[in-house]
């Protein structure tokens, strides 16, 4: 615990959300849900319009939409949440050497270790430079915690949501904690919550007042102790900067059983490739092949294969994926395909073909989920873990996991577009042979409203466009 607050917390506001409403001048200030818009998607996030209608992140998209039938609901955009994410990240390596990304919209930073705060005073008006800078630079606002600890500092930037600073001066800790609910806790879920409140407990003051011999005695000797100590404010974990990603994958998710074998295999190829493309886009190769394969009943099996070497070679990672799903009985129907490449490394095998021949398979078969909720609850919640080391975390929400789409289906509402008259635009539905377009961009007033058919060849698919002044 240090004695001066110099560990900052930051967290964007409803990052995926604002991104999307900074981007389309039409849906500022309006309900915006982003996530898989297929009957099996679930939310990313909500803009916080979105929210007060109940709204929230992992629920069903079919919820959602009940709750909100006139949101604006739309397919995530990752490639530029991370353009702009790498905006914001590049803002806090300017303050510290010492950087600890948890996800695209969120990191801690050791103001101390970079000579730009040693105390209150310091502290503050660094987080505020901070907070104006990302303003001016993306157009949206984070929220930041100021503490002397990395458990304070989080638990300040959520208090301070939306757009906020909240600074906690050390040794009034346990004064601002005693009355918050223990789910303000990090690790402290709804089973955890639960379990607490039927004892008892449900502030972080009565959860401190127990003991720690009690919460022993209640949750076990590991996750006794260490509630006991983050309800009295105590938590010296280090910041770490930039942790290695372990992993590398996408999956998703049909709105349609697969029973089609020829299918199944079809969909692993492409995730396979899609996969080798994540795996060169972050600069690494890997050693072990993963398939992962949700069956009907949410059981979901897991099988791998270890290659001789590291490998980024499309081929070989589709190989090895087809000799995986030969394992998987998929008779009942398939819900959910995944393909990952783990033991990552930065060089590659040179012999590509010897190490293809000499692939050694794992053997092992992991059993994951169970029929009914507790499947369901495993599907849904995916959706907005994206942990600093897991590269591709958000991959179900990312890529809902629809079919293949016929003409009429592939224009996905929040894509990009441009037209050859019209200009830049993104797409607001379609259906029937018809597909809407608002053609407005970032910076620009509210745009018109056009229609067109879904094969006119003046309306090409395109890439983002930066936010305004996100170059700057």
């Amino acid at each position: 615990m240090r004695a001066a607050p110099t560990i900052l917390h930051l967290d964007m506001d409803a990052f995926y959300a604002s991104v999307e409403q900074a981007s389309k001048p039409s849906l500022q200030g309006k309900a915006v849900i982003v996530g898989g818009l297929g009957p099996r998607g679930v939310v990313a996030t909500a803009s916080y319009e979105a929210r007060r209608f109940g709204v929230h992140s992992a629920m069903p998209m079919g919820q959602a939409r009940r709750l909100c039938p006139n949101g604006a609901y739309l397919i995530p955009r990752f490639s530029l949440y991370r353009q702009v994410s790498d905006v914001v990240m590049a803002m806090l390596r300017e303050l510290s050497p010492l950087v600890e990304p948890l996800s695209l919209d969120e990191a801690f930073v050791d103001l101390e270790a970079g000579g730009v705060a040693f105390d209150s005073r310091t502290a503050r008006e660094t987080g505020e430079r901070l907070r104006a800078d990302i303003r001016a630079a993306t157009g949206l606002s984070g929220s930041v915690g100021l503490a002397g600890s990395k458990m304070l500092a989080k638990v300040a930037s959520e208090e301070a949501k939306p757009a906020g600073l909240l600074l906690i001066e050390p040794g009034t800790e346990r004064e601002l904690l005693a009355p918050m609910s223990v789910r303000t806790l990090p690790g402290v879920g709804p089973a955890t919550g639960e379990h607490l409140r039927r004892a008892g407990i449900t502030t972080v003051g009565e959860l401190a007042e127990a003991g720690e011999d009690e919460l022993v005695r209640m949750v076990g000797r590991s996750a006794g102790a260490g509630l006991h100590r983050m309800a009295l404010g105590l938590d010296d974990r280090p910041v770490v900067a930039e942790r290695d990603a372990k992993s590398v994958s996408v999956e998703d998710t049909f709105d349609v059983d697969l029973h089609d074998r020829v299918r199944i295999r079809g969909e692993v190829q492409r995730l396979a490739d899609r996969c080798v493309q994540r795996l060169r886009g972050s600069g690494h190769s890997g050693r072990t092949i993963v398939l992962k394969v949700r069956r009907y009943d949410f059981s979901t099996l897991t099988r791998s294969e270890t290659l001789r070497g590291p490998t980024d070679d499309p081929a070989v990672v589709r190989e090895a994926a087809a000799r995986l799903l030969e394992g998987v009985d998929t008779t009942g129907g398939v819900r959910l395909l995944g393909v990952g490449v783990t033991g990552l490394a930065d060089y590659t095998q040179e012999d590509l073909f010897a190490q293809s021949l000499a692939a050694e398979p794992d053997g092992a078969e992991r059993v994951e989920g169970a029929e009914g909720a507790e499947g369901a609850a495993a599907e849904a919640g995916g959706a907005e873990a994206e942990a600093g080391g897991a590269t591709g975390a958000r991959e179900a929400a990312e890529t809902p996991g629809e079919p293949e789409p016929s003409p009429e289906r592939r224009w996905a509402a929040g894509s990009d577009v441009r037209h050859a008259v019209y200009g830049p635009g993104w797409v607001q539905g379609s259906g029937v042979g018809r597909v809407t377009v608002r053609f407005e961009q970032p910076g620009s007033e509210p745009g018109r409203v056009r229609t067109f058919r879904v094969d006119d060849p003046e309306l090409e698919p395109s890439d983002p466009l930066p936010l305004v002044g996100e170059t700057a």
